[in-house]
Parts: structure tokens; C-alpha cells; sequence
């Protein structure tokens, strides 16, 4: 969805081509007809996965054709379309089909930069003629782009960045060139096996030397920052150019990712200047944990004179509003409560809009303040709507876009009008719209372990529950600083793995967040896991459970089942392996076995470095514990993992197989981390895991 200038209308895709969608009154207007949005020389519509319109919207440029990098399709091809003629002019026709990155036309029009192969480039939209900025680009010396891990934990995909006047490009480059690769085995694509190298930094190697340039758009030299410190142990994870200055900000994180300090960085002086620093001893959050729409951006005030910024350093997650030159810093959001996310910066009306929930951590609604700090926060999600609210506001703040959910209302939107929430049109509004389901099944919980630790969780009970009879139960967890589970809205208490309806099978259905979930309950809750993944939220699961039980007389303790993936496959394989007394039944699927063998940025962020802590990184580690099981284990893998690797599984197995520990597996040939790949896929994964479930912790009331 792109907005018009004045926040009134949109443009979306729809069959019959481009499309504004005027808000207040519904009425469509085709701004570029399908018939223009053909590939040239073919009668065949391209698919517009994304478009931006030239400054004097006398030109569209289109990605299409879209192909995977890493977990997101970002490469592909762009065409400018000409949208009185008609007429549509490939981008980069010299480069090889498909291999087009992030083109982003310059502040005037004139010209458009992308990635092609490690290179930028920049082409004017007049003529076609291209400018090659970088030469030296390799498969692992990125320019204006990102190495696996700086996407994957970082949020960090386009890597330049347009001067205001269009004259310069700031860029990133990765230098890969020492980061040992993983190869992937590929053994069903060709006769012959062949390996595909990932440039994966591992826990414990240095991170990937990373640098920042400035470059002319019309081609030169190119003139590198001097940002102090050993590029070898510290990250840039943001950079912009100040609105109306030849300057650039900069983010830099240590190694530990605990100190960060944000530079202003003058390219024709070489003057780099400190003006805002933060430390911790745990960690501090990039941009993309509170914005992951934009974590490359920077939201600007007074002209650039200050920015917003987001810190947990008194204990809660606030907004704080800093003057470029480091002088003045302003909390906004004061108060025992923490923010998710900003939705909108409104500097003229002074209101800075944001996600929050101070009463109910597992909900969220839009709030606004005062730019000033002057202000108190102010709810503006009407208090009738009780659940999780999602908002994509104009960019005036005068309407949004406003989604609902809970756990037994399925999702539906609205046009609200800011910031009195008032339906743009009452028919069809949420009130009037929404279909809550009569009788769920769900109800939500909160118990306090014996340890003093208060969890929340959620329930969902079979159908025609009788508490005198006795139901197995199935976890659902994951349990690291990621994600959470334990959240408001519709689908708690489904699970999309089981063929069929859990309820009606006859199970109890149970998630609990543990203590290093990313739950809004303060930066001590969150950061408490620090050094201890695989120890203390194994420990809250397993107490949770504990209290569960003896809460609950339908719980039959002789059926108990887990499953969990990716991190919540580890957890399992930590509950099933450190708690046998418990958990009977674990099915895990894309787990790190051994937390050395995961990215480093992730792993050393929440755990330190190896080289000082390695005994925290072994005892948190799955193999660890794998000769303690007892109860009946099916593990999942895809072999084409890029993100948890396949030697995750085999060192598993070597260690299961150590102590004669008998379990399933099931590996998944060139399957990535989604395990969706190929012809059914999907089907097997779920028929192996129903069936799986149903032999060993067999369903109903006894």
C-alpha cells in the first residue's frame, strides 16, 4: 500500500492495474491500466509485487518477477513505465534477468540506483544510460546490500542510501572474505551432489568488517567514513543522511552488542563526531525490534535538528526525542510501561503515535503523546475493542488504517479517522463487521511458579470438556527472546500442524511465556535470559508445567507432549531431555542442537562471547542433556536449512546415538528453515506430526 502525498488516498495492485483508492468515499481510480503494465515486446502482464512513482508521477517504476534472498523476495527485475505512453524500459537491461536489488529512484527523479551481483549501480531515467559505482563486488564482498546475518538480525536489507540533493550515495560494504562458508549439500537436483556456500558467521568468528562509503551518482572514488574502532568486533546497524546536509548518522554497536554509539559523519571533512552514547549489561535492541517496517530509517525532527530514539536504559522500552548534536535528550513516554512500536511521527499536529499496553501485556493498542514531552499518554484505541490493534496511519495522522483481533474474533479492518477513531464509514466498520466466534475455547491464565515467577499462558480445552475425566495435554512453546506465544488474537489455541481439530480429538492444548520472551513487561523480565537460554526459560517451562498440574485434576500427567520450532524446537528438545519426569512426548523441528553452531549476532548478543562464557553456551546447549531421554522424540530438519543448519541435526544424533537413545527423524532434502519447499511438503510435515502425536500421546478423555 503506497499513500498519496496529502494522506487522503492509497495505491494498491488490483487486476485491472495500478489503482488510488480515495478513503473517505471508496471511489477507484485506475492510474495505470493493466494493459500498460505488460512485459515489452509480449502481450504478458507483469506482476507487481512493489512500485514508486517518479516525483512528477509521469513514471512508474515496477518490481516484478521476484526471486528468494535468504528469506525474502528481493531480487528480481524493475521496469520503468511511462504512464501516458505506456511504454516500459527494463532497469539495468545490461545485468542478468532477475539480478536487480532494491532500486530506489533518487530524491528528484532523475535517476535510479540498485544492486546487481554485489555491484550498485545508478541509471538515468531519461536516457537509460547506466553508471557502475562498484566493481570490486563478490559473492562475499557485498556492496549496498548484506551478508546473511546482518538480514536475518539486524532487519538489514537496501544498503544505500540517496543524498537529499541526488548527487551522492552512501553505502554499506560487507567484507565476507574471512567469514568461513557452510555448505549446504544439495543431493537430489542433479545427479552428481554439489555444495551451495553460505558465508555464515558463526558464534565465537569475528563478525563481517563492515564499512560505510560515499560515492558520486555520477561514478568516482569512493570516500570510506573513518568510523573509529576494529571493524572486526563491532557492527554498523543504521545509517541515513541528515534531511537538508551533506552529512550522514550513523549506529554502531559493539561486538557484545551492550555499548552503541550513534555518530554524525561529515564525508568531505571526514569529521566524525560522537553525539549519543548508551551501554548495558545485557543487550540493546536495534531499530527493527521496535520498527521492523523501516530498521534501516531515521525519524527526523526540527529539520534534522533532533530525531527520535529508543531506549530500555530505565528499565522500560520509551521514546525519547534527541537534538543532532547530542546536547538535549527528552523522555516522551515516561512511566512503568514499555512501548512496541512507533506507528507515526506527526510533527505537525506534536504527537508521536505509538503501540502499547500497559494493563494487558498480551494485547496492544495505539496511543499518542506530545513531541514535547510536555504531554501524558493518551489511549487512543476506544476501550469497547478489547484485544490486539494494528494501525497504518496516513502520513498527515488524519486517518488509518485500523485491524482488530482477539482470541475469538477472526481479523477485520477499518478506515478510522485520528485521532477521534470514528469510522470513516459506519457501514462498514468494525462494530458492524466483526463475527466473533459464539463459544471458544480458549480462556487465558496467569500462575505464579514455585520459584515466585508469574507466567502468563493460555488454555484450549476439548469439546464437551468434563473436568472429572482426565485429557492429555500438548505444550506449545518457544521460549527465546524472539518471539512470544502468549498473545490476544485469533488462532491462540490452534494448531496449524494437527490434521484436524485438537478440541474435538480430545486434547488440552497449553502455551506459557517464559521469562526472556519478548513480552511488554519491562526490560528485567526480557533481559533476565542474558547468558542463561537453555537454562532459565527451560526452568519457567518446566515449573509452569509443574504448577499446571497440580492446579488442574483433568491434566493426565502420563500424557504430556511438546512441540516447538526453530527456538521453540530447542526448548523442546530441553524439556523432553532435562525434565523426563514431565514432558513424555516432543516433536521438534528446526532446533539448534548446539548453540555454537548458530549466527553469531543472535547468539552472542543473548549469551556473550564463547572465548569468555563457552560453559554458559554448553550448558545451554540441547546436547548437553540429549542422554537423559526417556520419553519418545521425533525430530525434523530440512537439509537446506540456511538459517539452523543441518550439522544442528547430525550432532544431535550423534549424541542420541552415543547413548543408545532411540527417537525419529525425519530430514526434509533441501527444505530451508519453513520447511515448505516442493510438491507436498506441507501435507507430509503435517500428516507425520499428527500421526506422531496421536501413536504416543493418544488423544481423549479417560
Amino acid at each position: 500500500m503506497h499513500w498519496s502525498a496529502d494522506g487522503n488516498a492509497y495505491t494498491v495492485p488490483e487486476p485491472n492495474g495500478l489503482t488510488s483508492i480515495d478513503i473517505r468515499s471508496g471511489r477507484k481510480s485506475v492510474i495505470l491500466p493493466k494493459e500498460k503494465l505488460n512485459k515489452p515486446g509480449t502481450q504478458q502482464s507483469m506482476p507487481v509485487t512493489d512500485f514508486a512513482f517518479t516525483p512528477d508521477s509521469a513514471q512508474v517504476l515496477i518490481f516484478t518477477n521476484t526471486a528468494r534472498v535468504w528469506r525474502y523476495n528481493t531480487r528480481g527485475d524493475y521496469y520503468l513505465v511511462d504512464r501516458k505512453s505506456g511504454v516500459a524500459r527494463p532497469v539495468g537491461k545490461s545485468r542478468p534477468a532477475q539480478s536487480l536489488l532494491y532500486a530506489t529512484l533518487s530524491p528528484n527523479g532523475r535517476s535510479v540506483a540498485y544492486v546487481s551481483e554485489h555491484n550498485l549501480f545508478v541509471e538515468d531515467v531519461a536516457t537509460g544510460k547506466a553508471v557502475q559505482l562498484t566493481t570490486d563486488g563478490t559473492r562475499k564482498r557485498i556492496n549496498g546490500t548484506f551478508d546473511w546475518a546482518y538480514e536475518e538480525e539486524f532487519g538489514c536489507r537496501d544498503g544505500f542510501r540517496w543524498s537529499p540533493d541526488s548527487k551522492q550515495i552512501a553505502y554499506w560494504q560487507i567484507d565476507a572474505t574471512k567469514i568461513p562458508d557452510y555448505l549446504m549439500l544439495n543431493t537430489t537436483d542433479s545427479n552428481y551432489s554439489y555444495t551451495v556456500p553460505v558465508e555464515y558467521p558463526k558464534v565465537g568468528v569475528s563478525p563481517s568488517p563492515a564499512r560505510i562509503g560515499v560515492v558520486a551518482a555520477t561514478g568516482g572514488k569512493t570516500n570510506w567514513l573513518p568510523i573509529p574502532g576494529d571493524a572486526q568486533q563491532h557492527y554498523l546497524t543504521r545509517m541515513a543522511w541528515l534531511p537538508k546536509a551533506n552529512t550522514l548518522i550513523v549506529q554502531q554497536l559493539n561486538r557484545k552488542q551492550n555499548e552503541s554509539i550513534v555518530f554524525v559523519c561529515n564525508p568531505a571533512t571526514q569529521a566524525v563526531t560522537p553525539i549519543h552514547t548508551e551501554s548495558n549489561n545485557t543487550w540493546i535492541d536495534v531499530k527493527s525490534r521496535w520498527n521492523d517496517d523501516d530498521p534501516s530509517g531515521w525519524e527526523w525532527l526540527d529539520d534534522g535538528k533532533s530525531f527520535v530514539w529508543v531506549s530500555e536504559k530505565d528499565g522500560w522500552r520509551h521514546i525519547y526525542k534527541v537534538t543532532t548534536d547530542g546536547k538535549k535528550e527528552t523522555l516522551l513516554t515516561p512511566g512503568d510501561y514499555d512501548i512496541e512500536t512507533i506507528s507515526l511521527i506527526d510533527e505537525p499536529g506534536n504527537q508521536v503515535y505509538f503501540i502499547a499496553s500497559p494493563k494487558n501485556t498480551n494485547q496492544r493498542y495505539l496511543f499518542r503523546t506530545s513531541l514535547d514531552g510536555k504531554g501524558k499518554a493518551e489511549r487512543v484505541t476506544p476501550g469497547d475493542l478489547v484485544g490486539t490493534h494494528d494501525y497504518a496511519i496516513s502520513p498527515t495522522g488524519k486517518l488509518a488504517r485500523h485491524s482488530f483481533t482477539n482470541y475469538y474474533t477472526p481479523n477485520v479492518r477499518e478506515w478510522v479517522s485520528l485521532p477521534d477513531h470514528t469510522p470513516v464509514n459506519k457501514d462498514e466498520s468494525i462494530a458492524e463487521r466483526m463475527k466473533p466466534v459464539d463459544k471458544s475455547n480458549v480462556s487465558f491464565f496467569k500462575l505464579t511458579t514455585d520459584d515466585g515467577v508469574s507466567l502468563d499462558g493460555w488454555m484450549a480445552k476439548p469439546v464437551d470438556f468434563d473436568s472429572t475425566k482426565k485429557y492429555p495435554i500438548v505444550f506449545y512453546v518457544y521460549g527465546e527472546p524472539a518471539a512470544t506465544t502468549v498473545n490476544d488474537v485469533f488462532g491462540t489455541g490452534q494448531n496449524r500442524l494437527f490434521q484436524g481439530d485438537m478440541a474435538k480429538a480430545g486434547y488440552l492444548y497449553v502455551a506459557l511465556d517464559n521469562r526472556g520472551t519478548p513480552n511488554l513487561k519491562g526490560a528485567e523480565w526480557r533481559k533476565s535470559i542474558y547468558r542463561k537460554i537453555g537454562r532459565l526459560n527451560i526452568r519457567d517451562q518446566a515449573m509452569g508445567a509443574r504448577k499446571l498440574f497440580s492446579q488442574h485434576d483433568y491434566i493426565d500427567t502420563s500424557r504430556v507432549a511438546v512441540w516447538g520450532w526453530s527456538g521453540g524446537g530447542s526448548t523442546t528438545l530441553h524439556l523432553l531431555f532435562q525434565h523426563p519426569d514431565i514432558y513424555k512426548t516432543g516433536i521438534s523441528i528446526a532446533a539448534v542442537g548446539n548453540q555454537l553452531f548458530y549466527d553469531n549476532i543472535y547468539q552472542e548478543r543473548y549469551m556473550g562471547l564463547p572465548q569468555e562464557n563457552r560453559e554458559d553456551f554448553v550448558a545451554g546447549s540441547p546436547i548437553t542433556y540429549a542422554k537423559n531421554l526417556k520419553g519418545n522424540l521425533l525430530y525434523i530438519h530440512g537439509t537446506g536449512d540456511d538459517n539452523v543448519q543441518y550439522d544442528n541435526a547430525e550432532v544431535l544424533i550423534n549424541e542420541l546415538v552415543k547413548y543408545n537413545k532411540q527417537f525419529q527423524m525425519m530430514p526434509y532434502p533441501n527444505r530451508s528453515h519453513g520447511i515448505y519447499e516442493g510438491e507436498g511438503t506441507t501435507l507430509h510435515l503435517r500428516t507425520l506430526y499428527t500421526n506422531y502425536l496421536l501413536k504416543n500421546c493418544p488423544p481423549g478423555a479417560r
